[in-house]
């Protein structure tokens, strides 16, 4: 209310403090111990309004804050124009009054998918100083909501798994579906660990030795067992692996290279010239003295 001044009839002789018009039963107003009729107050002793910067009239209802004015009517958010008479309120820049929801609207984070503020309360996904509302934080490829589930970022898009995996991930060489996550690289093709696996025993390779046969893999045990050529010499298999991995071939059989010796003087005959007689092997020399 005004409390600054008092309006009421005059019931004595007095003029008007302005115009020295009388106020005996007229309507006037007393501001700082002074008289004065309507008209002039309104033009000399009236408080301009803030929002319509007109005269505060006597018959107006006033409302003031820290030394500003308002007509009651006046007293409205600038931004939704709600009446703040009795309501709480925020002064904001240029002497605007806001209600309190269009205050914190104005002043709450932005969405990065619709541009509406997030309210206090509202469910959101933050991710790297960016924040969505739940339902507005979509997957770029099938545009359903990820909310705070699982998902992967490629630039300034996001995507939920199954998409990532169907759009970004490698193939199997085998199963031909995606490697999500592990695997290994042979002969540069892809593999789930789980697939790449020895054909015989079905344990994973994964980090050991094997061996690979048209197109098929077996651990250093069973390619010993199952695949390898038994040495004409020694007999045991020829695996390649650790000593002996040079192998001599002839006719259709095959050692190791350092089982491949005269039988006579067990001379090595790994790149040399020998001589097979009744199925034996033979040094150049030694056929001459038997």
């Amino acid at each position: 209310g005004p409390g600054s001044y008092t309006v009421g009839t005059m019931s004595e002789r007095f003029d008007c403090h302005y115009c020295r018009d009388p106020l005996q039963g007229k309507k006037y107003v007393q501001k700082e111990g002074r008289h004065c009729c309507v008209k002039c107050f309104e033009k000399i002793c009236a408080n301009t309004c803030m929002e319509c910067k007109k005269p505060i009239g006597a018959d107006s209802k006033e409302l003031h804050f820290k030394n500003r004015y308002w007509h009651d009517t006046c007293f409205r958010c600038f931004k939704c124009y709600t009446s703040l008479v009795n309501e709480p309120f925020m002064l904001r820049e240029n002497n605007k009054v806001w209600c309190s929801n269009c205050t914190a609207a104005a002043d709450a984070p932005r969405c990065k998918g619709c541009f509406k503020p997030i309210i206090a309360g509202d469910q959101n996904v933050e991710y790297k100083k960016m924040v969505w509302h739940k339902d507005c934080f979509t997957c770029s490829q099938c545009k359903q909501v990820i909310g705070s589930g699982s998902f992967f970022p490629k630039g300034d898009e996001f995507y939920c798994v199954s998409c990532h995996e169907h759009k970004f991930a490698k193939t199997c060489a085998k199963c031909k579906n995606p490697i999500t996550s592990g695997g290994l690289t042979y002969q540069e093709q892809p593999w789930h660990s789980e697939c790449f696996i020895c054909s015989n025993c079905k344990k994973q390779l994964g980090g050991k030795r094997f061996t690979a046969v048209e197109d098929e893999f077996y651990c250093v045990e069973c390619y010993k067992e199952c695949v390898a050529k038994k040495c004409a010499g020694c007999k045991n298999p020829i695996t390649g692996f650790g000593r002996g991995t040079s192998v001599v071939n002839y006719e259709d059989e095959s050692w190791h290279d350092y089982c491949f010796k005269c039988t006579k003087c067990a001379r090595g005959l790994a790149n040399k010239r020998f001589v097979c007689h009744n199925g034996k092997i033979y040094c150049a020399e030694c056929p001459k003295r038997l």
